[in-house]
This record gives structure tokens, sequence and C-alpha cells, in this order.
């Protein structure tokens, strides 16, 4: 028996309609998470180490420390962006980007995060498409 959700109860605006040319410049993988912690200079990150299958470790901050714990993290198969241009937040470097969904826009009282991975298990670096 499969779990039904119900629709997001504050709405999230949909953006702009994109060409596909824009959508297929964006490379979806499978990374591994290996390690996870607290983001030290920010209350809502985390700080996470992930295998890429690249052979180079990459970490990347994410906004759900207010939804998972750390260690609830270690092991799991998430989908990244793995093109996006590095940036620094709060002082550490992010490379990437993890996919979740949201019932509720950033800032709601009420708001369900679920990090994205594949539903069954498959190598790191796997394409997303």
């Amino acid at each position: 028996m499969s779990e039904q959700a119900t629709a997001p109860s504050t709405g999230t605006p949909q953006r702009a309609t994109i060409a596909f040319e824009d959508f297929a410049k964006v490379d979806l993988r499978v990374a591994r998470v290996v390690a996870a912690e607290l983001h030290p200079n920010a209350d809502k990150l985390l700080k996470l180490q992930v295998d890429d299958g690249s052979g180079t470790p990459r970490q990347i901050c994410a906004g759900i420390r207010a939804q998972y714990a750390p260690e609830d993290l270690v092991g799991r198969l998430i989908v990244i962006v793995a093109n996006l241009a590095p940036r620094t937040i709060r002082g550490e470097e992010s490379r990437g980007m993890l996919l979740a969904a949201s019932d509720a826009q950033k800032g709601a009282e009420e708001r369900k995060v679920v990090v994205l991975g594949p539903a069954e298990a498959i190598a790191p670096g796997s394409v997303v498409s």
C-alpha cells in the first residue's frame, strides 16, 4: 500500500517556463552522503561530504538542519546538482546543491522538507535524467 500525501497547504507559486536547452545544462547526479555535521557558522545549515562518483570529495552546504540530524543522512543516497558554480556560504565552500521537496515556501510557520534520492540503490555518480 502506498502512502498518499496531500497537496501543499500554503501553495508554492510556479516559476516561469524555461527552454529544454536551459534544463539540459543542469547536471543531476546521485551522490552518497559520507559525512554530515552542523555548519559551524549557520544555524539552518548542515555541512555534507558526499561521494559523487568522481573520486574527488565534494562538500555541500544545505539548509535542512531543522528537518534532519546529521547522523540520519550518513550513508543515504541523494540527488545533487553537480555543475552548480561553487560558492562560499558563511565561510564554508559549497560545491553543489542537494534536491529536496517542500510543501510550503521558505519562512512558512509549518514546512515539511524531504531530501530527494533514488527509489533503489544505484552507484554514486549515476546520471539523473
